[in-house]
């Protein structure tokens, strides 16, 4: 007996060694196949523009069925924006590629209106029309309300006019904006694939998600940054809050005659960003590391297109609008219009006290002699 449970537990030893090993070979093959699906998933990630082939230019008109099949395909179709919608009843206006406003008349168009739509913004295609030369889509309601069925309907008496139950006024929606597509000539015969394609400077219809859309409208300079959670010198407020979200606190300061923001990520003992704002660009990022080390980035690291194109337009347009008002007559050059040579406005001259007064007028309180 005791012979037999000595030779036992080598028995048992031999027996578990295969079966650890196995499990270790088991655990390690799928941990080497999760790197290449990690990878293929990260480009998956990625939103190329829709594949389609362009619309010949001696296309025939389009059909009434490709009409209203496109019609039953769009609306109310989920898309993510990518370029900004002014809040305005203008909209976009897309002809080859083009987008209208742009530049100096888009900054112009939100700093009086607002944006209805930033890229990236989730929205929906709420309405279609498709017009002679152009198609025309609403998005989020469009800037207008559509007046419903009993809104149409007027009652009328023997001897009143007619009246409609919520009168006559269009209802303003300024959530909702649209784009109109123009074509050369006509509205040719296409597909919807191919109308995807001529909408992907606009719209995006094949974005998964918000973060997805709107990191595909950025140079991939900035792309790459914001998914390393990397703040640049030279990006706006909406890199950063993707970058990094939405910061823990923040600090207006003045530095001189400049007004700045600072953005503040982090507390001690971790490292603490310090991200300055100048209006909507960073133009200063401070870290201070845990060991005490303090590095500054001030340098551009990145252009943004968008914004070049809005200073280059607003050093090219006057200070002074073409068609401000003017007191001057229409033809007088106002080089020509006589100024007083101390800088003050000449009075109106007195009328002699002889001659007839007003009541009330100053001279009638002087005392005759």
């Amino acid at each position: 007996m005791p012979h037999s449970r000595s030779t036992a537990v080598p028995v048992f030893l031999l027996l578990f060694v295969p079966l650890f090993a196995y499990g270790q070979a088991g655990d390690v093959t799928p941990l080497q196949n999760s790197a290449p699906a990690s990878s293929s998933q990260a480009s998956s990630d990625q939103s190329p523009p829709p594949v389609a082939d362009p619309v010949p230019p001696n296309a025939s008109h389009m059909s009434r069925e490709t009409h209203y099949a496109l019609i039953r395909e769009f609306e109310t179709q989920l898309v993510y924006a990518r370029t900004t919608f002014p809040m305005n009843t203008k909209g976009l206006r897309l002809k080859e590629g083009v987008v209208t406003p742009n530049g100096e008349d888009l900054h112009q168009a939100l700093a009086l209106w607002g944006p209805a739509i930033k890229p990236g913004d989730p929205a929906h295609i709420s309405f279609v029309q498709i017009k002679n030369d152009h198609i025309h889509f609403e998005i989020n309601g469009g800037p207008t309300r559509h007046k419903k069925w009993y809104q149409r309907v007027e009652i009328s008496g023997a001897d009143g006019p007619p009246l409609t139950p919520a009168g006559d006024q269009e209802q303003s929606n300024p959530h909702g904006s649209f784009v109109d597509l123009y074509f050369s000539k006509y509205v040719p015969e296409m597909t919807s694939q191919q109308l995807r394609a001529l909408l992907y400077p606009v719209l995006d219809f094949n974005a998964r998600n918000k973060e997805q859309a709107y990191l595909d409208t950025l140079p991939p300079k900035a792309k790459t940054a914001i998914q390393a959670h990397h703040v640049l010198v030279g990006m706006n407020q909406e890199m950063v809050l993707h970058a990094r979200g939405k910061p823990p606190k923040k600090v207006r300061e003045r530095e001189g005659e400049t007004q700045y923001e600072e953005w503040i990520y982090g507390e001690p003992p971790a490292d603490v960003d310090f991200v300055r704002f100048v209006g909507d660009e960073v133009v200063r990022v401070e870290t201070m590391k845990v060991d005490g080390e303090k590095i500054v980035r001030t340098e551009k690291e990145i252009e943004l297109p968008q914004s070049d194109q809005d200073k280059e337009a607003r050093k090219e347009s006057p200070e002074r609008p073409a068609q401000a008002p003017s007191l001057r007559r229409p033809g007088e050059d106002p080089e020509d219009v006589p100024r007083p040579a101390n800088g003050a406005s000449p009075l109106p001259p007195t009328p002699p006290p002889d001659l007839p007064q007003p009541p009330g007028s100053p001279n009638d309180m002087v005392p005759s002699r």
